[in-house]
């Protein structure tokens, strides 16, 4: 996916969110301040939340075209989205999503948002 589908989100929709990423080999990947990481290939699943609007920061995450502030950027620079689920609320609740799904998927210790306090 590198493009958001005009109508997957309305543009009034704030919320969390999981990417469903595939990775098609492993890499070693530089991320910014965390510098390589060794990433296997597979699925991964980012969760995000955008209060303030989820179509342009999912339209954000799929661009191929972009800065890379955020530690996602740099493994989509290598991986692709797939899917993406959306969580419609007004309160943060990514951290709770993370817990549940970190029983699924590997917890990359550190890699997200800083001012994430689940640890996931």
């Amino acid at each position: 996916m590198d493009r958001l589908p005009d109508n997957a989100v309305s543009p009034s929709a704030r919320g969390s969110y999981i990417l469903v990423i595939r990775l098609p080999e492993r890499r070693e990947i530089s991320v910014g301040s965390l510098g390589r990481l060794d990433f296997e290939a597979g699925y991964y699943a980012y969760v995000g939340s955008a209060l303030g609007g989820l179509k342009l920061r999912l339209s954000r995450h799929v661009r191929r075209d972009k800065t890379l502030p955020w530690h996602i950027d740099y493994l989509l620079r290598e991986a692709a989205v797939q899917e993406i689920l959306v969580f419609d609320s007004q309160e943060r609740i990514e951290c709770d999503i993370a817990r549940l799904c970190a029983g699924s998927f590997r917890v990359i210790r550190g890699f997200g948002s800083s001012d994430c306090r689940c640890g996931g």
